[in-house]
């Protein structure tokens, strides 16, 4: 029905290498693709194996869960959109701390209602675009911090420090495609 690759870590796997929960639920523990590193898959490429894999109205979605959290929704397949390439949501590897003993991080996979998924389609995008927008501004802050004084209880930082730091982001972004992929993009 279904088949994966993850990026720079594995060949095609088909359906046969998750665990079946059930008839419509499927599981597979990333420890055996990256050990403790499961930060280091960030993408998860999903594909049909056939265009009558899944019943009209039906879709496969496609979550991932970190060790001890929750399942986040990551995207969905269906007829016509038989393939795709997701980003796996795992907290940054800074603030995920050391795996506890016992657990892994787990793709996992499901046929559901496709009338039910498009609530959820935006999840995973607003998710980036807050983790994006929070870190141009820890760039901002550190940037204006290196050249503020202190009057009383005020930070005082020069009128045009916003247009420095705009151009040193624009140059930085330029001369370096990966800069903003640092970002989350």
């Amino acid at each position: 029905m279904f088949g994966v690759v993850f990026p720079e870590h594995s060949f095609p796997l088909d359906m046969s290498a998750f665990s079946q929960i059930d008839p419509l639920h499927w599981l597979l523990d990333i420890s055996s693709l990256a050990g403790e590193a499961y930060h280091s898959v960030k993408e998860v490429c999903v594909f049909l194996l056939s265009p009558g894999s899944l019943p009209a109205g039906k879709a496969l979605a496609v979550y991932a869960q970190p060790p001890s959290g929750p399942f986040l929704f990551c995207g969905a397949l269906h007829a016509s959109r038989p393939s795709a390439l997701l980003r796996l949501p795992w907290p940054d590897h800074a603030d995920a701390g050391p795996v506890p003993a016992g657990s892994s991080a787990k793709i996992g996979v499901s046929i559901e209602d496709l009338a039910a998924l498009p609530a959820m389609a935006d999840a995973g995008k607003e998710e980036v675009a807050a983790k994006v927008a929070l870190r141009v501004g820890e760039n901002l802050f550190n940037f204006m911090q290196s050249f503020c004084g202190v009057d009383g209880n005020r930070l005082v930082v020069p009128m045009d420090i916003l247009d420095r730091w705009f151009k040193k982001f624009q140059e930085r972004a330029s001369k370096d495609p990966g800069y903003l992929k640092g970002f989350g993009l």
